[in-house]
């Protein structure tokens, strides 16, 4: 089994759909204490198990939005596109994070975007 980030195993061939999808896990645990507190308006009553999922969807959506905004793929990312995702996610989690915690996970992220080939 080899090295993985964010669920990416980096000894093996990297797709843009598994670099996007490493995005939305690093995101996910990132700003998982800033989910949590969802937990709060109105997710009480679901599991774990459930409300995980609501995490993940709620990551997703913004994750999606961000393409848009930037007239790219979701389904279909490019690398180039990913980066700028990466750009904007950063900016935005200026909100949440500080400087250092923001550049480890997004140095982290341009590995798995470095192992996609061009």
């Amino acid at each position: 089994m080899g090295y993985k980030i964010y669920g990416c195993d980096l000894s093996k061939k990297v797709t843009p759909i598994m670099a996007r999808d490493a995005v939305m896990e690093c995101f996910k645990e990132a700003h998982n204490e800033v989910l949590e507190d969802m937990r709060d308006y109105g997710y009480k009553k679901e599991s774990d198990q459930e409300f995980d999922k609501i995490k993940s969807l709620d990551v997703e959506m913004m994750v999606r939005q961000k393409f848009e905004d930037l007239g790219a793929d979701f389904d279909n990312p490019e690398k180039e596109d990913i980066i700028k995702v990466c750009d904007k996610l950063a900016e935005f989690a200026k909100n949440f994070r500080q400087k250092d915690v923001i550049e480890k996970h997004y140095n982290e992220i341009m590995k798995i975007l470095k192992k996609i080939e061009d």
